[in-house]
């Protein structure tokens, strides 16, 4: 099966498709990781996410977690806190969350009196 044109048709939603892949060594993790940090700092944020999601590097995927807050992508943002796993990281961005549904609902309520 050609897995690339299978999931072409998601290339605009920005989703994220986990699959296997081999497993690696730690020099070639450690390579990817290097070339993802030079993609990062050179502004290739999703070029660097895509190998930071491909060999787990927590810190990575958490540095892009904050540049999409940066951006005020947050429920980008948070996807990235969670993959990292940086939980410190989520809980704001939970409370934002919780507040702005509270707000909502407050907002409905008062729009069906």
């Amino acid at each position: 099966m050609d897995y690339k044109k299978a999931f072409e048709q998601f290339e605009d939603q920005n989703a994220f498709i986990k699959t296997s892949i081999p497993p690696m060594d730690g020099a070639q993790k450690a390579a990817l990781n290097r070339k993802g940090n030079i993609l990062f700092n050179a502004g290739d944020i999703e070029g660097a996410r895509r190998i930071f999601l491909t060999t787990g590097y927590s810190d990575g995927i958490s540095r892009v977690g904050d540049y999409y807050k940066s951006q005020n992508r947050m429920m980008e943002a948070l996807q990235m806190y969670w993959l990292a796993p940086d939980r410190g990281k989520c809980e704001p961005l939970f409370m934002q969350l919780a507040a702005l549904l509270q707000n909502i609902i407050h907002d409905e309520e008062a729009s069906d009196e």
